[in-house]
């Protein structure tokens, strides 16, 4: 029903009618894994009117009335997932209307609406109930307005076993005792905010509180004997509201904070407005155990959310199409609120392999979508939760802050939240925003970057001191047709010279820019903050390499040449060989970050390749070893209690991840012994930042004795980042027995949770067995997968994409496409559509460059 609505072509509720305000009442049972439910709803009345229709799915009405009238009759509408009140006499305009329903729903397993968790305790299997509501599922829990711009103030109840912890956006308003050791917990009102921010828990939790001092109560809940591991997040959560509330200029605006802790939960966090739901290994860690990655990770999650309760829950988008609004300026400031935090991790380095290379390599398919992408019904929203709305926007936002300068930036970000707030914007009122800050035209610049799919590669031709620019659609199939090709891009090139950085703008198709220079150095998009590749000639390529070892480049300069040679040699705007050209020189590299970037994009073509002839496999892991062996010849892989520094422990993993998954065979002894002795009991065996690489490794070599003992430790572990780490490890095993039994894991359920489904299947899809077998487990097992996860869920797409991308031959593209051409695709038809289009582009890789990379191997003395 989309009668009234201001815009016909979205799948969006009647406007006759507005909610301002909830009076909610839910009682879970968990051990029947149902709900009651009671409401009133009260609503201003926009138009004469006979009905009211809300959003609704899985939910049972079982009394509803209109200011004390009981309705005519209640129509449910499932493909809509809508339910309409009939009324016998029309509402006035102008007037107030109250909605009463009692209603019941399902405890689900899916992770979306009201759903229950479980988790082990003292032998026993136990539940809690807990939400997730974004984009669309808050109709799971209770009839609503299920849209981001019907803002309305919550007053939320709950009823539970006395004993239990109850939870929502507010701070605790009553308690009232029950009979059946039952007890009501009355929250106070809520501010304005949107239905997906509404949260409720019920469970048996517990807390710690930050010790870092801040002006409300923060706390972090887990269920009993995890809570301590909830230290570390809650000091930083109380160091980013901190900050947040001095950069935004506005104070947090709710009475308290909490995070919980949720043994299943599909997505990394959820920004619920004062009660925020992360996954256990997103919000749980021990600082003295954890690998830096974790840490570093865990970090950036709380800052990411908690920016969320001022850009995104205080001003939200006022619909899913400008869900880069919240996703991507979380993700920018999240960034920049751990480099301001902790400047020694240097962030904005890994920032560019990180973030900026996701985005441009998902923005590289021609099934990819814009930044501002229309979308109209419910099953397409998931979908865009993904590189292009996260990364994508928020390397827009970078790119921006660099244009405008930083400080300029965040005064009109706070500017824009300080006019808008309780509110909701569209993209343009940021625009707006930040050009009345800076002075500058923001719209006219920024609006190609998020309304246009992809983005351009910038081709330098060089003649008689001159270099000429070019842009062009960049596409990773590299076969852009004329009408993919109209966009011209405003794009800030930023060339570097032995003079200084130059700020050149290039808005038409060529540009012919006079070097002027000493030397015979220069570099387009300095330091990598724009949206491009930049492709140079062949000869170039060796000269870059050689200015890197020499000084003349910034660690994100040399990261963003490696992953621009990597991509654009894939997609064959350059030759496989410039990239190893380019690399081979830089054997002396200091930086984790460049390292990392080098030994990706060198895996890149091996996965490119790993249905091709195996010696080109083994010569470019031998490539690998050579390239590392100068450094690694003076590390030691033994656990040491000396303090490295966070820079100094990133480059030893780095090597020992390289050294390893390449073949060395003193790195891999060392995995097999270190692995036996943690095993053993030694908690010391190895830093705990290798433990992910030595899980990897004893796999990939192991049989099933070692498969039995990473599957014991995984029913024991009590240390919360290792759980992830052997589940990754078990897809790693080439036995194809073992194979078989780690898919009957993640069929059989019970052990793996649904969650983290797509661990062992990222395992399976690093070697030749792992990929045949695990597809053909999908091709049998998909109607069953699908229905496990609710419709258009981001976990399924993500089983569809590992399945299926790993292949890299015409035949297999066509297996796939012949499987799913008579199924319903929606909900995930875009990750195929993208998984198709990495196939395709291995596809020409393959056949384009497999002779001379040989070629170049054998010459260079990697022949296998």
């Amino acid at each position: 029903m989309c009668s009234s609505t201001p815009n016909t072509e979205r799948e969006v509720l009647p406007t006759n009618v507005k909610p301002f305000h909830y009076n909610i009442t839910l009682e879970p049972d968990l051990e029947k894994f149902t709900f009651d439910g009671e409401e009133t709803i009260e609503f201003n009345v926009n138009e004469r009117t006979d009905y009211i229709s809300l959003n609704s799915l899985e939910i049972t009405v079982s009394e509803a009335n209109v200011n004390g009238v009981p309705v005519s009759s209640i129509t449910f509408d499932e493909k809509a997932q809508t339910v309409t009140f009939k009324l016998d006499d029309h509402l006035v305009e102008g007037s107030v209307a109250k909605l009463h329903i009692k209603f019941q729903g399902i405890l689900n397993d899916q992770m979306a609406g009201f759903y229950r968790s479980s988790y082990e305790q003292d032998g026993k299997k136990k539940y809690l109930a807990t939400t997730q509501f974004e984009p669309t599922d808050c109709r799971r829990a209770f009839p609503s307005y299920d849209e981001p711009s019907a803002k309305a103030t919550f007053s939320i109840s709950l009823i539970a076993d006395k004993d239990l912890v109850c939870l929502s956006n507010m701070d605790e308003k009553e308690t009232t005792l029950l009979s059946d050791n039952k007890k009501k917990v009355e929250f106070n009102k809520s501010p304005l905010m949107s239905t997906y921010l509404v949260a409720c828990i019920v469970g048996d939790l517990r807390h710690v509180d930050s010790v870092v001092e801040y002006k409300v109560p923060i706390k972090v809940y887990a269920t009993p004997g995890m809570e301590h591991l909830g230290k570390y997040s809650a000091d930083v959560a109380a160091k980013c509201l901190a900050f947040f509330d001095k950069k935004f200029d506005i104070d947090y605006p709710l009475p308290k904070c909490d995070m919980v802790a949720i043994h299943d939960f599909s997505a990394g966090a959820m920004e619920n407005f004062g009660l925020i739901t992360y996954r256990n290994t997103d919000l749980l860690i021990d600082a003295s155990k954890a690998d830096v990655n974790t840490k570093l990770r865990v970090t950036e999650v709380v800052a990411h959310e908690l920016a969320h309760q001022w850009f995104g829950n205080l001003v939200t988008m006022d619909f899913w199409d400008g869900l880069w609004l919240n996703e991507g300026f979380a993700t920018w400031m999240s960034w920049y609120a751990v480099d301001s935090l902790y400047p020694e991790w240097k962030v904005w380095e890994s920032y560019v392999s990180d973030s900026l290379q996701h985005a441009l390599g998902l923005d590289s398919l021609r099934s990819s979508h814009p930044v501002e992408v229309p979308v109209k019904k419910a099953e397409e929203i998931n979908q865009i939760f993904d590189a292009i709305s996260y990364s994508k926007g928020s390397s827009i936002l970078k790119m921006l802050s660099k244009w405008l300068g930083e400080e300029t930036f965040i005064k009109g970000v706070s500017n824009y939240l300080k006019k808008h707030k309780w509110g909701n914007t569209q993209t343009s009122d940021l625009w707006d925003a930040l050009s009345a800050a800076s002075g500058k035209d923001v719209v006219e610049v920024m609006d190609i970057w998020t309304k246009k799919i992809g983005y351009p590669v910038v081709k330098v031709s060089e003649e008689d001191g001159k270099i000429t620019v070019t842009q062009n659609r960049f596409l990773n199939t590299n076969d852009v047709k004329p009408e993919e090709d109209e966009t011209l891009y405003p794009i800030f090139l930023a060339l570097k010279t032995s003079n200084g950085v130059e700020d050149l703008t290039l808005d038409s198709r060529s540009k012919t820019i006079d070097l002027s220079t000493k030397d015979d150095f220069f570099k387009i998009n300095a330091d990598q903050f724009g949206i491009y590749r930049t492709a140079y000639e062949t000869s170039r390529w060796n000269k870059l390499g050689q200015a890197g070892v020499e000084g003349k480049l910034s660690v994100e300069d040399r990261v963003g040449l490696v992953a621009d040679a990597g991509s654009l040699a894939s997609a064959g705007y350059i030759e496989t060989t410039n990239l190893l050209d380019l690399v081979k020189l830089w054997t002396k590299e200091e930086n984790y970050v460049v390292w990392d970037e080098i030994i990706n994009r060198i895996g890149a073509i091996k996965k490119a390749f790993i249905f091709s002839d195996e010696s080109i496999t083994e010569g470019l892991k031998s490539f690998v070893l050579d390239l590392i062996k100068e450094k690694t010849s003076s590390i030691s892989w033994d656990y040491s209690s000396e303090n490295l520094s966070f820079a100094e422990e990133q480059l030893r993993v780095s090597f020992f991840s390289a050294a390893v998954n390449n073949g060395d065979k003193k790195a891999i002894e060392f995995a097999q012994s270190a692995f036996e002795a943690y095993i053993a009991g030694d908690e010391n065996a190895f830093s705990p930042s290798f433990r992910s690489i030595i899980f990897n490794a004893v796999a990939k070599n192991g049989d099933r004795k070692t498969y039995d003992k990473l599957l014991a430790l995984l029913k024991t572990t009590k240390i919360v980042d290792e759980e992830g780490a052997i589940l990754r490890s078990l897809g790693s095993f080439r036995d194809p027995e073992i194979i078989d039994s780690v898919l009957g894991l993640l069929k059989e359920g019970s052990i793996v949770r649904q969650q983290d489904i797509y661990k062992p299947m990222a395992g399976l899809t690093t070697h030749v067995v792992g990929i045949n077998k695990f597809w053909a487990w999908f091709q049998e097992n998909a109607e069953e997968l699908e229905k496990r996860f609710p419709p258009g869920s981001s976990l399924f797409s993500a089983v569809v994409r590992l399945s299926t991308s790993s292949f890299t031959t015409s035949e297999k593209k066509a297996e796939i496409e012949k499987f799913f051409a008579n199924k319903e695709t929606k909900g995930y038809d875009q990750a195929l559509a993208q998984s198709l289009d990495v196939i395709s582009s291995k596809i020409s890789w393959t056949q384009r460059d497999t002779t001379e990379l040989q070629q170049w191997l054998n010459a260079s003395g990697y022949k296998q």
